[in-house]
């Protein structure tokens, strides 16, 4: 057998990607998780000195597929902007010896929007009936692909402050959907909606939730920016607050952090986590209060799609 990993770069990463059933996959792995057939470690974060940027490994460990591995993702400082890469290394379990070296930038969007849409699908009042979205970059775009189906939405809103003038991205966005509404406002893809979906890459809080009309499902998503958040950290305390995967992500998520340093809030408080959820072991929640679920991304998932990538590759 050969020690050398078989490499997969980025266009033959999405041009895999389309054939794969990512949420499924993610739902799969969660309830390995709950199983006891998975392995889930705290991500390392490493700064590099002086100020040059970090990196962070996500692990992971899929028993049942007999391999583990690790995505490593730099953020490096430049004048020019900062530049954001990852790469996964699948391993075998059985042999020791490397399987696949993949640009994992291709499945981070994916495996990101998909473990939102997995959320979404458990957490979402069944009739839902509008959808808004806040951001517009890759990551918005495939979140609106995962979840555009998922119930019979009457309206799907969607702001960026960047998108007016940006024609191709309306294009991108609509051919996702052309029942999208692309807003002026926040707060007009605000107006009666029942999920809302944070998809940026701010540092600080993009909507406050107590500013809200009636009570939401509120997701948020992770960037390397450190202790980022998109909502006010002293909102927790107001919202029934589920997450992907509770011995991990209050360690890493910013808001839960900072409101667990200064605004009294506990992990203790998360009603569950994904692994909970697609188990049964907690049910879906009723809407007196908002309802707010928050990932971090996992190893796991990179490396299940990963393993998905490299079957259909081999």
């Amino acid at each position: 057998m050969s020690s050398t990993p078989y490499v997969i770069d980025q266009a033959q990463a999405r041009e895999l990607l389309a054939r794969i059933d990512v949420p499924q996959i993610l739902r799969k792995l969660f309830r390995d998780l709950a199983n006891g057939k998975a392995v889930q470690p705290a991500q390392q974060l490493v700064e590099f000195p002086q100020g040059a940027g970090d990196f962070i490994n996500y692990l992971g460990v899929l028993a049942e597929d007999g391999v583990y591995g690790v995505k490593t993702s730099p953020y490096i400082v430049r004048e020019q902007g900062a530049l954001v890469t990852a790469w996964t290394l699948l391993m075998s379990m059985k042999t020791g010896q490397p399987l696949l070296l993949c640009d994992a930038g291709e499945l981070t969007t994916a495996r990101t929007a998909a473990t939102t849409a997995v959320a979404v699908d458990a957490l979402a009042p069944l009739d839902a009936k509008h959808l808004a979205i806040i951001g517009s970059g890759k990551v918005a775009q495939a979140h609106l692909h995962y979840v555009k189906s998922l119930r019979d939405w009457q309206s799907i809103s969607l702001y960026s402050p960047s998108l007016c003038a940006d024609t191709q991205t309306q294009a991108l966005l609509k051919a996702i959907t052309p029942n999208l509404k692309i807003t002026d406002s926040r707060e007009a893809a605000l107006v009666n909606a029942d999920v809302i979906m944070l998809c940026t890459s701010s540092a600080g809080p993009v909507i406050d939730p107590a500013e809200l009309s009636k009570p939401a499902l509120i997701t948020s998503i992770s960037t390397n920016a450190p202790r980022a958040h998109e909502v006010p950290p002293q909102s927790l305390n107001d919202m029934q607050v589920f997450c992907d995967y509770r011995l991990t992500t209050p360690g890493s998520a910013g808001e839960m952090l900072i409101a667990s340093e200064q605004h009294g809030w506990s992990k203790d408080a998360i009603v569950g986590d994904l692994a909970d959820l697609l188990s049964e072991k907690v049910q879906r929640p009723g809407y007196d209060r908002h309802v707010f679920f928050r990932s971090i991304g996992l190893g796991l998932e990179d490396i299940a799609l990963a393993n998905a990538v490299y079957h259909l590759a081999n």
